[in-house]
C-alpha cells in the first residue's frame, strides 16, 4: 500500500509540473485503501469541500454514517519543514475549530486532536527522493498505520451537560469574532479610513 502510494508521488513528481493538488487523488486513494483493510468500507473522502465554520481544509474524510471523521490539510511535498506551517494562522484555526485533523506534506503526517499534536511520523525523506530520482521504500509503517488508526477511531464527544456544550460553542465563537474583525478591517481600510474596532 505504501509503496505503490510513494511511487505515484514520485511519478507525478518527476513530471515536473506538479502543483500541491496534483497529488491529492494519491493520498484519497492511500486513506481509502487503508480504511477498505481495516472493514472501515463505508469511508468516503471529499476533496476540496465546501467551506468551513474555519475554512477550507484539502480533505474531509466521512465514515459513511454522515459524521464527519475529521480534516486533512495538505501541503506541497517540496515543503519538508511543516513546524512553519503547523503556526500559520490557517493551521491555528483548524486545530482550534476540528477536533480531529491531519497536517501532510504527503511524507510527513501530524495528527492533531483537540487543538494538541498527539502523533507524527515520517514515511519517507521528500529531499532524498527528489535527489534520487527515486521513490523510496516507506520507513516507519507501522507507525504510520498506527497514526491513521488513531485518527479513525475519532468520534464527536458528546454534550452531556450545559458546561461541555458552553466550550464546543466558545471555539466557533471565537473563530466567527476573528473573521468578522479581519472583514471589518479589510472594509474601513478600504474606505481608507484604518479605524479601530472596538470589539
Amino acid at each position: 500500500m505504501l509503496n505503490e502510494y510513494l511511487n505515484a508521488i514520485q511519478q507525478t513528481r518527476e513530471r515536473g509540473d506538479a502543483r500541491e493538488e496534483s497529488y491529492y487523488g494519491h493520498l484519497k486513494d492511500l486513506i481509502l485503501a487503508f480504511a477498505r483493510e481495516n472493514n472501515l468500507r463505508q469511508t468516503d473522502i471529499t476533496v476540496l469541500p465546501k467551506q468551513t465554520e474555519a475554512g477550507n481544509p484539502d480533505f474531509r474524510v466521512w465514515d459513511g454514517k454522515n459524521h464527519i471523521t475529521g480534516y486533512i490539510e495538505a501541503k506541497d511535498p517540496s515543503i519538508t519543514n511543516l513546524d512553519s506551517i503547523e503556526e500559520s494562522e490557517q493551521l491555528k484555526r483548524y486545530r482550534n475549530t476540528f477536533p480531529n485533523v491531519i497536517l501532510t506534506n504527503f511524507y510527513e503526517f501530524r495528527l492533531y486532536r483537540d487543538g494538541e499534536l498527539i502523533k507524527h511520523v515520517s514515511i519517507g525523506r521528500p529531499s532524498l527522493a527528489k535527489k534520487l530520482k527515486t521513490a523510496l521504500p516507506p520507513e516507519n509503517e507501522k507507525e504510520f498505520f498506527d497514526l491513521l488508526d488513531t485518527f479513525f477511531s475519532f468520534s464527536l464527544p458528546k454534550v452531556h451537560n450545559a458546561k461541555t456544550l458552553a466550550s464546543e460553542l466558545a471555539k466557533r465563537t471565537r473563530f466567527l469574532r476573528d473573521e468578522v474583525i479581519s472583514i471589518e478591517m479589510a472594509e474601513e481600510e478600504k474606505k481608507g479610513q484604518k479605524a479601530i474596532l472596538g470589539f
